[in-house]
């Protein structure tokens, strides 16, 4: 069984670009069918202060990876690009790669591990506007309306723009 997920791709460092496009060759290699790809967008960071604007994307993929197991491949994924998480790391800092699941399905888990969907994604600009581009109308589960009444009443004024 395949379940549809969405998964927010940033980076603020290195030749973002080049970095999104390596990530979602391997997550369509080790995760699943990428089955929907916003535009590249540029945004302001979000909750720390730094001069590199961030480079987001978000995709749609079909996989018939569980959570966990989806969770644990995009770990593995963002370390072999070279991100380097810092234990007991608190707050937001500039990486060469990020990826979140945003939604997987209609699921609602919320663990230590693993918080479905995505408990920011709704006050964050740039995580709305590229997933308002390929799925306006998925219905959040927990607040049950759509990601574009969600964007619609984001009051994130940071500056997101599509770069292409």
């Amino acid at each position: 069984m395949k379940g549809l997920s969405f998964i927010l791709l940033g980076s603020n460092m290195g030749n973002r670009e080049e970095l999104l496009g390596e990530a979602i060759d391997l997550i369509e290699l080790r995760c699943g069918k990428v089955v929907l790809k916003s535009s590249l967008y540029e945004s302001e960071p979000w909750g720390f202060e730094t001069e590199n604007l961030f480079f987001n994307q978000a995709i749609a993929i079909e996989s018939a990876l569980a959570p966990y197991d989806l969770l644990k491949e995009l770990l593995a994924i963002e370390a072999e690009l070279g991100r380097k998480r810092k234990e007991n790391h608190v707050g937001y800092e500039s990486r060469p790669i990020d990826l979140d699941i945003i939604y997987y399905d209609d699921i609602i888990n919320e663990d230590e591990d693993l918080i479905l969907p995505h408990p920011r994604l709704h006050l964050r600009r740039f995580v709305l506007m590229p997933l308002c581009e390929i799925a306006p109308d998925f219905i959040h589960p927990v607040f049950k309306v759509s990601n574009k009444v969600l964007l619609e009443r984001c009051e994130d004024e940071l500056g997101v723009r599509i770069v292409k």
